[in-house]
């Protein structure tokens, strides 16, 4: 990460066009409560798509080429009640982890009014985003796909088509576990159809031909093995993010927080909704609800804030968010003439 010296900011100072927050309009038209959350984004939404034909297949397989035609009755039953409810909560945590907000910043309240509303006391900072022109809480980040800051964002998910952030976490958790649970599900019926097919006729045990049979279920299998390793991995490092209070975004710039770290167990509880229950595996049933950000949650202390964490980092299309450090606003009540200048 580059690291950008403290006069560089006073030199930003001296350009007022960079910060100029009589500009920040609010938008015409609010979002009202309960606006369903959607990124239009052509890539996002191409695997969106992708995901779900994914899904779609292996239930085609599993269902016609496996358990429809299988002489074991309750084997058939069992196992697709199983992998239906697996498939069906998977699909439901996708549509949750997609078309929930994220935790977006109200966009466009970097206004002089309202930085002159929070009557900012000595020693005190707010940071403004200049791209999206908001005023940036403490662990916010700006995403260049939303083009919005949000709240504890840990990476942009191109395959749920939105950010993974404090508010929809949970269901991106619950993607990861059910797609790694349906993916393992699938892999151990391929192996054991495998072998029925061996010991018995092909041409009976399934009411496919047995070339068509055969290519199925090794695109199955390798369907199932590729995105079992692939949600392992992102359901790892997600329990792994939420237990040690770090997002993936606070992980890659390798920032030495100040902040109060809570807990693992307190951090798991408010990601997924309170004490240990069934709720916790529930899509439907989401995390604690968040409470509006107070006049306090926009104001930092100046002393808690580093010369060296003024940059802005923004993620593109990818699993893994990439680092673009960017000169970040940087407004501050002055003791001394009681003016909001940028540094």
């Amino acid at each position: 990460m580059m690291l950008i010296p403290a006069h560089h900011f006073r030199d930003i100072e001296r350009k007022p066009e960079y910060l100029q927050p009589e500009k920040c309009i609010p938008p015409p038209h609010p979002r009202p409560a309960g606006t369903m959350w959607f990124i239009r984004d052509g890539c996002g939404i191409a695997c969106a798509i992708v995901t779900w034909f994914l899904v779609l297949y292996a239930e085609f397989v599993v269902l016609f080429v496996m358990l429809i035609p299988s002489r074991d009755y309750v084997y058939s039953v069992i196992n697709g009640l199983v992998f239906n409810l697996l498939a069906f909560l998977a699909l439901a945590s996708h549509c949750r982890a997609m078309l929930t907000d994220p935790g977006a910043v109200p966009k466009g309240n970097a206004t002089k009014e309202f930085i002159e509303s929070l009557q900012l006391k000595p020693g005190q900072v707010v940071y403004k985003c200049p791209k999206c022109c908001s005023i940036k809480p403490d662990r916010a980040h700006h995403c260049s796909v939303c083009k919005r800051c949000i709240r504890k964002m840990d990476h942009h998910c191109p395959w749920v088509n939105n950010c993974v952030g404090e508010n929809n976490q949970k269901y991106f958790v619950l993607f990861t576990m059910y797609i790694a649970l349906i993916s393992l599900h699938a892999l151990i019926m391929v192996g054991f159809h495998f072998l029925h097919c061996f010991e018995e006729d092909w041409t009976k045990c399934s009411s496919f031909s047995p070339p068509t049979t055969v290519i199925l279920l090794i695109l199955l299998c390798f369907e199932g093995l590729l995105f079992l390793i692939f949600t392992s991995v992102m359901f790892g490092t997600q329990v792994h993010s939420i237990c040690t209070d770090e997002t993936g975004i606070e992980r890659l710039q390798r920032k030495k927080q100040r902040r109060e770290r809570r807990g693992s167990w307190k951090s798991v509880k408010e990601t997924f909704g309170g004490d240990f229950s069934l709720n916790w595996f529930n899509p439907f049933s989401g995390p604690r609800h968040p409470k509006p950000l107070s006049d306090r949650d926009w104001v930092r202390q100046v002393s808690s804030v580093s010369d060296t964490e003024n940059t802005e980092t923004t993620t593109t299309t990818t699993e893994e968010p990439s680092e673009e450090p960017k000169n970040e606003d940087f407004v501050e009540k002055h003791e001394a003439d009681g003016l909001v200048t940028s540094m």
